[in-house]
């Protein structure tokens, strides 16, 4: 029978406690400084993708003439490849985990946190009546909780 010195030194890190529900993690997790520190970088990424995506649905409904779905997905084709890189190596700074994984994984997430993002598009435009671009904008800011969350503890998840 091991002495209570080995059951203590054998026992997990307490960061990493995968046996803990998703809320207590999540819990647990806005106690560390780092975690806000890479949520603003999530965000300054998110900054960037939220213009490159606004251009592009803005470019896709003025100029292109598509519906306001194909011009969100193409926006998000776009934006998305420029977030990855980004959080893969600043946000998260995780080049040291396998790039073609954290690119699957964080591809579901996006498109995850895409598909929250399209349905409430539809509800602003459709439902509420309001005007798409603001739409997109605010529907891309809703998702982004998800979208972190996600990619946090899942795409870019180190150890």
């Amino acid at each position: 029978m091991p002495d209570e010195q080995t059951a203590v030194a054998e026992a997990p890190p307490r960061h990493h406690r995968p046996h803990l529900p998703f809320h207590h993690r999540v819990r647990h997790g806005m106690r560390h400084t780092h975690n806000w520190v890479q949520l603003a970088k999530f965000c300054a990424v998110g900054l960037s993708g939220y213009v490159v995506n606004l251009s592009v649905f803005t470019f896709s409904l003025k100029v292109i003439g598509v519906h306001h779905l194909a011009a969100a997905t193409f926006a998000f084709g776009v934006a998305v490849l420029n977030n990855f890189w980004w959080n893969r190596h600043w946000t998260f700074a995780a080049r040291s985990g396998h790039a073609g994984f954290q690119a699957a994984r964080f591809f579901a997430v996006s498109v995850g946190a895409f598909l929250i993002q399209i349905t409430i598009l539809e509800i602003l435009i459709s439902v509420a009546g309001f005007p798409k671009i603001p739409a997109q904008a605010v529907s891309l800011i809703a998702a982004t909780p998800f979208n972190f969350i996600g990619n946090k503890m899942w795409s870019f998840r180190l150890g």
